[in-house]
């Protein structure tokens, strides 16, 4: 008969051989890595590389300028590239790293759940929404529009439609669940609180500024832009459907 003692020291041997499950310190998709890494590298580039008319070249190009819709300029290739393109571009190193910790916490569940494809394409079409809000309101404005604000707000609305429930079953956290019906995100306390904490953030943004000294910043209209093109289009990105 076998010593209950000496079975227990066994299985105490094998539990301490099994290699201990850790959770990365970092466990960010490729796409947001993506994202976040040419949003640093072309900051980097245009602060420690370019010249200053060099990067107020870039800027023509690649940043939102409303009023070269307006009739009066004849209208380039960077008149459809820049509604895609001023969200890779920021107004200074605050602004930069303010909005790629937003990435990371809200990019980071939501393309684990829709896969780097449909990723993308919210992105995308939450940067496009973002800026069309603010084209509607500033049709003849000449200040560059520039930031990722648009696209995260929109990842802050699709947060929202799942009520932040977060789903680490399978290792790296992703929403949970079917996105809930739009009757009962206003049900919901947690969404509700969310909802009105960021409301009064970008209204405080809007009046006083996020980063004082830096002008050229993404207005809290095109956040309003983004957040409800992904507040209320996730469903036709969400490759889970369980939903009706």
């Amino acid at each position: 008969m076998s010593d209950p003692a000496s079975q227990n020291d066994a299985t105490d041997e094998i539990i301490e051989a099994e290699p201990q499950r850790r959770e990365p310190v970092f466990n960010l998709p490729g796409i947001v890595i993506a994202i976040i890494g040419a949003c640093v590298a072309i900051h980097l580039i245009r602060v420690y590389v370019l010249s200053p008319d060099q990067d107020v070249a870039l800027l023509i190009r690649a940043a939102f300028i409303p009023i070269r819709y307006s009739g009066q300029y004849d209208l380039e290739i960077w008149a459809f590239t820049s509604p895609l393109t001023y969200a890779f571009l920021h107004g200074g190193f605050a602004h930069l790293i303010i909005n790629m910790v937003w990435l990371a916490a809200f990019g980071s569940p939501l393309a684990n759940r829709l896969g780097n494809m449909r990723f993308s394409a919210f992105f995308a079409v939450t940067t496009l929404a973002a800026v069309a809000l603010h084209y509607v309101l500033h049709s003849t404005d000449a200040a560059p529009l520039v930031g990722a604000s648009g696209a995260i707000s929109g990842m802050m609305g699709a947060a929202a439609r799942f009520s932040f429930q977060v789903d680490r079953s399978q290792g790296k956290p992703a929403f949970a669940g079917a996105p809930l019906p739009i009757r009962d995100v206003f049900r919901s306390r947690t969404a509700m609180t969310f909802l009105g904490v960021w409301m009064v953030i970008n209204l405080v943004t809007g009046l006083v500024g996020l980063t004082p000294g830096e002008a050229s910043q993404i207005a809290w209209e095109a956040h309003i832009g983004g957040f409800l093109a992904g507040f209320l289009g996730i469903r036709f990105f969400d490759r889970k459907r369980e939903f009706a």
